[in-house]
């Protein structure tokens, strides 16, 4: 990429010039209202159009890096697009999902789910993952216009897809007010018909005006996680598992050094911004609007090669670098967001976020508290 440094310790390129996951808004609308939700524009009803669709299938196309791409269907809410236009959506992938070079995934509030989502989603080997904080009062932040809590209807839809014999992953995001509350939340998604993950998104500041979750907190909600996955708990906790991984690859010696994997996010109307998700609808004096171009006009390809020239980019990938080079997390952490940096602190050129301390460092070191009782705490 033009522009781009190189990550010291390898010598390789700073980011990949190929992606392996594509974020896809079929539609900027939700029908919900979480009061920690960043989407700038979820109250407006716009819709993808076959194009946007067709262009983002030949961009993975033309990658033809023989790796399977996931495209992932998050929004707004997904499930709010018209189901026979998310179907015509689905069209220009076909081909290739058929061969095995796509594979969908869609995150949604499972609200609207029904019978014909199901059918759906079975058609076209869809892996879904549900968004739920938990059970009655630990989902308070997640309401609908009228202020109204959504549990029973996202358990509603959940008892739908297990009905339907799918199988989903869950999204809890743990606040200030429930991040002492762990055995519940794995007793709750324990017992969920068909919920067999969950992963527990630490509230990240995201435009909220709101204190963050402190780093002995987090320390202490990953120690139970980790005391219940390790005393044989059934519920798959993506992050507990996510570090099991890593020290294993490590004591094979398989630490993986790839270089930092884009996740390129193409809005209703084509615009694509690159590294994350979250600055999609995001302008701001100093970066822009953080878009890197449309896939109506240029493949997302191109857009990656020229990806340096981005400030933002470029200040990332130097701060990466960064990491890499003083970091003790770097190996299994692999740098903090892009997201994070910049709603944290207004720039990419932090290296240290709250996100790395409370949903990186400490869950080794509570992993580390757990292996050597007498030491791991922050």
């Amino acid at each position: 990429m033009n522009g781009i440094g190189l990550i010291n310790a390898t010598g390789q390129p700073a980011v990949a010039g190929s992606f392996h996951t594509l974020v896809m808004q079929p539609t900027s609308f939700c029908n919900l209202d979480c009061t920690y939700c960043y989407l700038p524009d979820r109250r407006s009803f716009r819709l993808m159009g076959d194009a946007v669709a067709q262009a983002c299938a030949e961009s993975i196309a033309q990658q033809n890096s023989g790796h399977p791409v996931s495209v992932v269907w998050h929004g707004g809410e997904p499930t709010a697009t018209p189901i026979g236009l998310f179907r015509d959506l689905l069209t220009p992938f076909e081909e290739r999902r058929r061969a095995g070079m796509v594979r969908h995934e869609i995150q949604t509030n499972a609200t609207l789910i029904n019978r014909q989502w199901c059918e759906l989603f079975t058609a076209y080997g869809f892996e879904v993952g549900v968004s739920i904080d938990g059970p009655g009062a630990l989902n308070r932040n997640r309401l609908d216009r009228a202020g109204n809590p959504t549990d029973a209807r996202t358990l509603r839809g959940m008892h739908t897809l297990a009905d339907a014999g799918l199988r989903y992953s869950v999204i809890c995001v743990v606040t200030p007010e429930t991040i002492d509350h762990a055995e519940s939340l794995v007793d709750f998604f324990t017992g969920l018909p068909g919920c067999e993950s969950v992963g527990f998104n630490i509230e990240e500041q995201e435009g909220a005006d709101r204190a963050p979750v402190s780093e002995d907190a987090a320390y202490r909600f990953w120690q139970h996680l980790i005391a219940r996955r390790v005393g044989g708990s059934p519920l798959r906790i993506r992050d507990v598992d996510r570090l099991a991984d890593y020290l294993a690859a490590t004591r094979a010696g398989r630490v993986d050094h790839a270089p930092y994997e884009p996740i390129p996010t193409v809005s209703w109307d084509g615009q694509v911004v690159l590294l994350s998700p979250e600055l999609l609808g995001i302008t701001e004096p100093r970066y822009g609007d953080f878009i890197a171009g449309n896939v109506l006009h240029q493949p997302i390809t191109a857009m990656l090669a020229r990806a340096g020239d981005l400030d933002y980019v470029a200040e990332f990938v130097t701060t990466l670098n960064d990491c890499a080079d003083h970091c003790a997390f770097y190996d299994f952490c692999r740098g903090a967001q892009a997201g994070n940096r910049y709603f944290e602190h207004a720039t990419f050129t932090a290296r240290e976020t709250t996100y790395c301390r409370t949903t990186r460092q400490a869950l080794v070191s509570a992993a580390a508290g757990h292996l050597t009782p007498h030491g791991g705490a922050p």
